[in-house]
């Protein structure tokens, strides 16, 4: 039986062999992608933190930097989030956001809908300690209407919970649509609560949850509302139908696809690739196959693992 010692002794073993190989494949003449690709898409994020420590003592350089050095376009974005911190990761993508010309309001709506209270917590304090600032004031000072309304209460992550009969009267059965009561009632929840709301809703008024948020709603809100909806019934679909949607038709949402395969490759991608072939008549991994290219669908395959076709 190995001591707690022998094991930490071997993983230092192999954090060095394994900042060794990544400089290797990036010394001299040429880049060794496939090497870098391989090696990465088979650690987990926390051993890759260790990786890039390892490589800092051993070359008295930045990882990220020399990948950034070496590597290019979607495949050098995808390596550098693999490369980050899970909840780092989280607050530079809100961030990047809200700051500059325009809003991403996709980016808000897929991480404020989708993680939990404790995890909005945690957000909500790493982004205060990186830039000092306050998340909610920046998202209030770029955003408006019942749309910032609803990012807000997501952002206070205290569920309360809601009423059924309050959320009917504001959509079905009133002529125009009460949209503050959908925003506090569905931004003010627990999954479990809202879960039994829905099931409850659609005996009382003859339409899915999703289906009056369309009738009654447009525009981001919409997105918004269904994000939260979608995700109170189930996270890995949400997902699942991001991705689908990140890669039909013409051209890619690459920032999309990078995003959610990196943010959800140690959470619930194999759930998330069951409920993809669940949906649609395809599986993710042949999806992936189909609609990228080079050492950047390598990395992307190599990370979503086996083919559900």
């Amino acid at each position: 039986m190995k001591s707690d010692f022998d094991q930490e002794k071997i993983n230092t073993i192999c954090f060095v062999a394994d900042a060794e190989a990544l400089h290797k494949a990036m010394k001299g003449l040429g880049t060794d992608e496939d090497a870098i690709l391989q090696l990465l898409t088979a650690r987990s994020n926390a051993q890759r933190q260790e990786i890039k420590t390892t490589y800092k003592t051993l070359f008295g350089k930045d990882l990220v930097s020399d990948l950034k050095g070496e590597l290019g376009g979607k495949f050098e974005t995808l390596i550098v989030a693999l490369m980050t911190p899970p909840l780092a990761y989280d607050v530079t993508s809100l961030r990047n956001a809200i700051k500059g010309a325009g809003t991403d309001e996709k980016v808000l709506v897929e991480i404020l809908a989708s993680r939990t209270p404790a995890q909005v917590k945690d957000i909500i304090a790493a982004y205060r300690q990186e830039y000092d600032d306050n998340l909610e004031e920046d998202v209030s000072g770029d955003t408006s209407g019942h749309f910032k309304r609803l990012l807000v209460i997501l952002l206070q992550v205290n569920r309360v919970p809601s009423s059924l009969l309050v959320l009917f009267k504001a959509g079905e059965q009133k002529f125009g649509t009460d949209e503050q009561t959908f925003v506090t009632i569905l931004g003010n929840r627990s999954a479990e609560h809202l879960r039994k709301v829905f099931d409850a809703y659609m005996k009382l008024s003859g339409y899915e949850m999703e289906e009056s948020i369309k009738r009654e709603t447009s525009g981001p809100l919409r997105d918004l509302l269904l994000a939260v909806v979608k995700c109170a019934r189930s996270v890995p679909a949400y997902f699942a139908e991001t991705l689908y949607y990140a890669m039909k038709g013409a051209g890619t949402d690459d920032n999309t696809l990078i995003r959610v395969m990196v943010s959800r490759s140690e959470v619930d991608l194999l759930d998330i690739r069951a409920d993809f072939r669940r949906l649609f008549a395809c599986s993710l991994h042949s999806m992936i196959k189909g609609d990228t290219g080079g050492d950047y669908r390598k990395a992307l395959l190599l990370l979503c693992g086996g083919d559900d076709a």
